[in-house]
């Protein structure tokens, strides 16, 4: 008579070391398994739970201007460099990894209104409202001359300047954009388009011929800097105060409107946005792209920082503090993990771009745990308990009120429309796209 027995040997299953590899045999037949999908329900919950535990986006405070922070620029080689400008002409260099101010310099008499690095490294440009542009050399600890390298005087007050990733040349906007070279007195070209100026420019960094600005009269205008005459212009019903491209697609590019919205167009077809982001509830006065051009983060009159998905018009985070003002300038770090904001208290602050995310070395089991967590988050994220949880943010009083009215006047604005449409003649009022009637006139 044969007696069966159940027989487990240590030698198969347990390791000698944790370094061992350990096989767990597994059969993935699922009518073997009927409460899998309850149990990944549970840990996509909890997993969900605990990223809101461990959000803590706030890094830390970079404190040492006396006037409001007004531009600010990475540098394109060092990651952990980052070059500042403030109202009172003053001008920064700091090393974010130990949070210290390397050098400063007093550049202007009067605000410094726009502020670019040289692809190189090798120094930085500024302008300011004494009407100078001027080049500034810096050594490879980041610390700045005090003398000016060059000195350029203008004919009228400069907005904002950038710099141009394939070239020697740089433009400014004012009355009018101009195109510089830093070994000349007078700018090599200008672009001029009605009698409103131009108070934000920027290159793109893909096709570098090319130029966005934003100007006074609520348009939008495209420079091809190989033509002699501006290349397109298209009027939004309020004013946009900056403008990125997208890193990773030519054609993209992003506004930041008065309206409390951004606006994401594609440059060959501007009769109306691709997406239009909302979530602010005051002016949006500045935005930067992820080096991926996934997302971008913006800073708005309202004191908070947003970031959004590129093709999702709802903010997927926002960050906030007690003391922070109104934020007038914003940056994403070129290694795609931290984001620069500066605001008018002074104060420059340093922000995870994940507020969850673990900063350091991450062993290989705590990679496959966050890996599998993110897996089952993404699998559970249209479950409306899994949905509530990650979609959940505390804002300041003054933010959440703002909201609750905005909506309020937003479903008036429909109901009015819904009951204008009900008694009027049959396709007599037609239905038109909110993305749509936010562009008054497109010109080429």
């Amino acid at each position: 008579m044969k007696v069966k027995i159940l027989s487990r040997n240590p030698d198969n299953y347990l390791r000698e070391t944790k370094r061992d590899i350990h096989k767990v045999p597994r059969n993935y037949d699922p009518s073997l398994h009927p409460f899998e999908a309850s149990r990944e329900y549970v840990r996509a919950l909890n997993a969900t739970k605990l990223e809101r535990v461990f959000a803590k986006p706030f890094l830390g405070s970079l404190d040492g201007h006396r006037d409001g922070v007004n531009c600010l620029t990475k540098h394109p080689t060092r990651l952990s460099l980052l070059l500042s400008g403030s109202c009172d002409g003053e001008i920064r260099s700091w090393d974010l990894s130990r949070r210290q101010c390397i050098s400063t310099i007093q550049a202007h008499d009067g605000f410094v209104k726009g502020l670019c690095a040289i692809p190189d490294g090798s120094g930085l440009m500024s302008c300011g409202t004494d009407q100078t542009v001027k080049q500034w050399s810096m050594n490879e600890d980041g610390i700045l001359d005090p003398e000016p390298v060059v000195t350029l005087l203008g004919k009228s007050l400069y907005q904002q300047m950038d710099h141009s990733y394939g070239d020697n040349t740089f433009a400014t906007c004012g009355d009018k954009v101009d195109i510089w070279e830093a070994t000349r007195a007078e700018p090599i070209r200008s672009f001029s388009w009605g009698v409103d100026s131009v108070h934000a420019v920027k290159f793109n960094p893909v096709e570098t011929h090319l130029l966005g600005g934003c100007g006074d009269d609520r348009s939008i205008l495209l420079y091809d800097m190989r033509g002699s005459t501006p290349l397109r212009k298209v009027i939004l019903k309020l004013k946009s105060n900056a403008l990125a491209w997208n890193p990773m697609e030519a054609f993209i590019f992003t506004v930041a409107n008065e309206d409390y919205n951004l606006y994401t167009f594609d440059m060959r077809n501007l009769r109306e946005p691709l997406n239009m982001h909302k979530d602010h509830v005051s002016a949006v006065m500045d935005v930067d792209y992820s080096p991926t051009g996934t997302e971008f983060v913006a800073g708005s009159f309202d004191k908070t920082v947003r970031i959004f998905p590129l093709n999702i018009g709802r903010s997927r985070d926002v960050y906030h503090t007690k003391r922070m003002q109104r934020v007038s300038v914003v940056k994403w770090s070129l290694d795609d993990k931290y984001i620069l904001s500066g605001s008018m208290e002074m104060n420059i602050r340093v922000w995870k771009a994940r507020a969850s995310e673990k900063l350091g070395v991450l062993k290989p089991r705590e990679k496959e745990a966050f890996n599998y967590n993110a897996k089952l988050k993404e699998k559970f994220a249209h479950h409306p308990q899994v949905r509530r949880i990650a979609r959940h943010r505390h804002v300041p009083k003054m933010v959440y009120n703002a909201q609750k009215e905005i909506m309020k006047i937003t479903n008036s604005k429909r109901r009015i429309e819904k009951n204008r449409r009900l008694h009027s003649k049959p396709g007599s009022i037609p239905m038109i796209p909110e993305k749509e009637r936010k562009v008054v006139n497109e010109v080429e």
